[in-house]
């Protein structure tokens, strides 16, 4: 009984061989009637391939996108305003609506094509800015992939800086593109006055901390003026069994320094939304118009490819139908 057995096994083997060795012959077969196809047409090819790239390339100059990027940090909790205001003017451009568009003063309506935001990802800031938010984080990841979350929306309006990105149809400047967008986002009336008190919140501060630097100098000039508290009349002393002058001189440093880092956030806060940074006019090659010299080229020969089996398999079917009716 174990005869037939292994006499069935070798068989079944032999087919199994049979068969993949069938099966690389044909491959074998395709790739040499690919190879001879193109060699038969190379000079077809070629032609198909330099006319797309030569009609990727025209439709790219004739009608060309360019990006618009604005970097900016919006202040006073004003992130959730800001991405608002961006919708917003996003449904009126593509909309067409160039009444809205004039009034806030673009008057090129047709060279605006889109706009949008998006966060600048910087992970590290937030982390470092409240201690919560990394324990906030770890929590998050266990639930999904970090790097998802980090781009989530809700996480991504904690970031302090985010970028604006206008696609136009045309060359823009700053005086007829970026200033009426950047003026449109930094008007209300609700932020305006928080910016006018956070001003004087500020100017109160520097006020405050230059009247003591000034009373420290007055003091430190009792002991370096040629009348000075101080035995043998030297420039300076910085210790004194009645006074700790190297503790005042250090907080006059202290003082200096914490006024320098007012009058910058006092800087970076006179707007609502204020612009760190404009790059204009790059050539957008994300779209699919960017890369129709690279797609026409495959489209046409794919195209040529198609139609040339077609017809090779119309023509042989038509003549086995012709042999059939004989």
């Amino acid at each position: 009984m174990s005869v037939p057995n292994e006499n069935n096994s070798e068989i079944d083997l032999l087919t199994v061989f049979s068969k993949i060795g069938d099966f690389f012959e044909w491959i074998n077969t395709l790739l040499f009637k690919a190879i001879r196809f193109f060699v038969k047409n190379v000079i077809v090819v070629v032609i198909l391939i330099i006319v797309g790239a030569g009609a990727g390339y025209f439709s790219l100059n004739v009608n060309p996108r360019f990006e618009q990027k604005v970097m900016v940090a919006p202040n006073f909790k004003s992130t959730d305003y800001l991405y608002t205001k961006i919708d917003f003017l996003a449904y009126k451009i593509a909309l067409r609506d160039t009444l809205f568009l004039k009034s806030i003063g673009i008057h090129k309506t047709s060279a605006i094509v889109s706009i949008a935001i998006e966060p600048i990802v910087d992970i590290y800031s937030l982390m470092n800015k409240d201690g919560k938010n990394m324990e906030l984080l770890q929590l998050m990841a266990q639930n999904g992939d970090i790097k998802s979350i980090v781009k989530e929306t809700t996480t991504s309006k904690n970031y302090a800086l985010h970028t604006i990105i206008i696609k136009t149809a045309e060359v823009v400047s700053v005086e007829n593109c970026i200033e009426p967008i950047l003026k449109y986002l930094n008007t209300s009336p609700y932020y305006e006055a928080y910016k006018k008190i956070n001003f004087q919140n500020i100017q109160n501060k520097i006020k405050s901390k230059e009247a003591t630097i000034f009373q420290i100098d007055g003091i430190l000039n009792q002991f370096s003026g040629p009348n000075g508290n101080h035995v043998n009349n030297e420039k300076l002393i910085y210790y004194n069994e009645n006074l700790d002058l190297d503790g005042i001189i250090k907080t006059k440093d202290s003082l200096s320094d914490l006024i320098a880092t007012l009058k910058i956030e006092q800087y970076n806060t006179d707007k609502t939304i204020k612009e760190k940074g404009i790059v204009l006019n790059l050539k957008d090659s994300k779209t699919i118009k960017g890369k129709l010299i690279f797609i026409l080229p495959l489209l046409f020969v794919g195209l040529f490819v198609f139609f040339s089996f077609f017809n090779s398999f119309y023509k042989k079917q038509s003549l086995k139908v012709k042999e059939n009716l004989k």
